[in-house]
């Protein structure tokens, strides 16, 4: 059997290499190291769309294009506002309170890079509608670890989940990288996706 990677990952989140390992892509992963700053101006889809692409296009920098090189971002947006990963423990607080009882949207970018001048590319948005948390649930929730590195201070799949009254669209997507999406740009980049 062959163990060579077919895919490089730009990525540390744990949750893309789980979500990757469910569909059988044999990858290595890499951190991107990108500037994430948002542009004057911006529009989110293109903002996360622009980072996205960055990231893949850092990988094939770094190492080449023998294999694809896939990267992603996530944004968390609520009334047109991003919110970004908290700073600290009263933001991740304040954040999810903004959250609580409200819909808002998730967007995640797909990025997989064949070379430095192709680029495949697709944008997933789905709508997260939570429950009302009640104030002593959001403030034992801010003293854990779990809000700390996320876009918006949530994972889904993580304990806030338990306030998750409704998902529009991609679970996956939701979780940082929407598996339909992915999947169609990694077929597409010669990746046959069956499975080891």
């Amino acid at each position: 059997m062959n163990d060579e990677p077919e895919l490089l990952l730009a990525s540390a989140s744990p949750r893309r290499r789980e979500l990757l390992d469910m569909v059988g892509v044999r990858y290595r992963a890499w951190s991107a190291d990108i500037d994430e700053s948002r542009r004057d101006g911006e529009a989110p889809d293109a903002y996360v769309q622009r980072l996205a692409r960055g990231k893949a296009l850092a990988g094939v920098a770094a190492h080449g294009c023998a294999i694809p090189v896939l990267g992603a971002d996530t944004i968390v947006l609520l009334d047109g506002e991003i919110l970004g990963k908290p700073r600290d423990r009263g933001e991740a607080r304040e954040m999810f309170a903004r959250l609580s009882g409200r819909r808002h949207d998730v967007l995640t970018a797909v990025a997989v890079a064949c070379s430095a001048d192709r680029v495949l590319e697709a944008i997933n948005r789905t709508g997260v509608e939570f429950g009302e948390a009640p104030a002593a649930w959001m403030d034992h929730y801010a003293t854990l670890d779990e809000p700390m590195d996320k876009a918006g201070a949530y994972a889904v799949q993580g304990l806030a989940g338990q306030w998750i009254r409704h998902i529009d669209g991609s679970y996956s997507g939701v979780m940082g990288l929407p598996l339909f999406e992915t999947g169609e740009l990694l077929r597409q980049a010669g990746l046959a996706l069956t499975g080891h």
